[in-house]
């Protein structure tokens, strides 16, 4: 017993029946709790916290998961959400789906062309804003939780993504902690973009996992307009997609999977969670706990002649 006892204190990644925590399931049952982390307007703003059952482990790495839904719909709670974070607590994580302010629900235009570009930028900052705010809840209760503040990884899927990324590669947040100011551990895309790539520093960027579809018909892979609106269009908001991105952060030396699906287009969004799984704990272990350089790029053929749009060929016809 001793034996064991000290193997765990020097790795702790290994449990007591061998398992490696964060690649292989380490608990029979998951603990489900849904908290209130934020009041926004009269309106309570709920996260949904995914633990691994009977786990004494005071430094769980986390996952945060937000829903898309075009800023306008969408849960944190359907039914592919709950199986996903469900199975990356089983492995150890503490995985955390937040609900966030949808803005732009009933709204004229939705956040399509007609939504003001303007819009679509307080859009953004709203919905960022509601993800720290659930980052200082978790950290303001790291005790209670058990987890490491300086190991918060993000995810989301299409406006989810979009939230995720522009909220990783803000500058640290200081949370009065001892060790001193917080960034984000690393970030998972599933088909998000920002407004400008030469917003990432070296200094705030983070391992990024990218997945995206080349025929993207809302969030351009490349670089293109929001949901390619007209220029001559009040919603004309150029964005970059997971391919300039990733040349951007092979640029700073920061490490990155991009995950290219030919020919794929918004539907990819879903996919991942289900589809990729394994890569997705590959990447949290990986490059994330682990903190290993690398630089890989997954290409999914497929053809690209159904883009209704003008497209750039990244794959092989």
């Amino acid at each position: 017993m001793k034996g064991i006892l000290f193997l765990l204190l020097i790795s702790p990644a290994i449990l007591l029946h061998g398992q490696i925590r964060y690649l292989e399931p380490v608990a029979d049952s998951v603990a489900v709790e849904t908290f209130t982390y934020s009041n926004k307007g009269g309106d309570n703003l709920e996260a949904d916290i995914y633990s691994p059952a009977f786990d004494s482990d005071t430094s769980k790495a986390v996952i945060i998961y937000v829903h898309g839904g075009g800023f306008s719909g969408g849960t944190r709670n359907g039914a592919e959400i709950q199986k996903f974070c469900t199975k990356l607590a089983e492995t150890g994580y503490f995985v955390v789906s937040v609900s966030y302010r949808l803005t732009r629900k009933g709204q004229p235009g939705g956040f399509g062309c007609d939504c003001p570009a303007a819009e679509k930028y307080k859009t953004f900052a709203v919905a960022v804003e509601d993800v720290r705010d659930a980052t200082f809840f978790l950290i303001q209760n790291r005790k209670m939780f058990g987890i490491d503040p300086y190991k918060i990884i993000l995810s989301g899927s299409s406006a989810g993504a979009e939230t995720v990324l522009n909220a990783a590669y803000n500058p640290p947040n200081c949370y009065d902690l001892e060790k001193g100011p917080v960034s984000y551990a690393g970030v998972i895309s599933m088909a998000g973009a920002i407004p400008d790539t030469m917003a990432i520093y070296k200094e705030s960027a983070v391992p990024t996992l990218l997945f995206h579809g080349t025929c993207d018909n809302l969030v351009p892979y490349a670089a293109a307009s929001h949901r390619h609106c007209k220029k001559t269009e009040p919603g004309y908001l150029p964005l970059f997609g997971a391919y300039p991105i990733s040349l951007r952060l092979r640029h700073l030396g920061i490490p990155y999977w991009l995950y290219t699906f030919c020919g794929g287009a918004h539907e990819i969004a879903s996919l991942p969670m289900a589809q990729n799984f394994e890569e997705i704990k590959y990447f949290c272990y990986h490059f994330v706990i682990r903190q290993e350089k690398e630089f890989r790029e997954t290409v999914i053929p497929g053809g690209q002649k159904k883009c209704d749009y003008e497209q750039f060929y990244f794959c092989e016809e």
